[in-house]
């Protein structure tokens, strides 16, 4: 079949070697979906970050899970399943991180009070005069 007995629909253009035959390209347009709205975080940054640091009772190993679970349903355009996912890993995030800073934080302050406690204390416990690590290590010594 030649090009001259084929009838071309309206928006196409058949491929010639023609010059004059071409037609300008015309801009194209992605329609990407709604622009109004941002795709739900994934914290999956911060729940790397809560996994490898403490990890107290697996609440940064499960905010890591729900990040992955809602960087997965953001690709699949599913965002409400994405969205939901998304705030699960945001409060396992912030439970791991209020864990992560409050137990350094408690042993410290118990050690203080420790401190403070036997230094207190009349007779040979002066921790923190000149002599404060040997009177330490007499506590061990039996």
């Amino acid at each position: 079949m030649d090009n001259h007995s084929y009838n071309f629909p309206s928006d196409c253009t058949p491929l010639t070697n023609s010059k004059s035959a071409r037609k300008p390209a015309g801009a194209t347009v992605v329609n990407m979906g709604s622009c109004g709205k941002n795709p739900p975080r994934d914290y999956l940054l911060w729940s790397l970050c809560n996994t490898f640091y403490v990890n107290f009772c697996c609440l940064g190993f499960m905010a890591l899970i729900y990040s992955i679970k809602a960087r997965d349903q953001k690709t699949l355009g599913n965002l409400q399943l994405a969205q939901e996912c998304s705030d699960k890993a945001k409060w396992y995030n912030i439970l791991a991180a209020g864990w992560n800073l409050l137990i350094p934080l408690l042993a410290i302050f118990l050690l203080v009070l420790l401190l403070v406690h036997l230094s207190s204390l009349r007779g040979s416990f002066d921790f923190l005069g000149e002599d404060g690590f040997q009177n330490f290590m007499n506590l061990f010594s039996w």
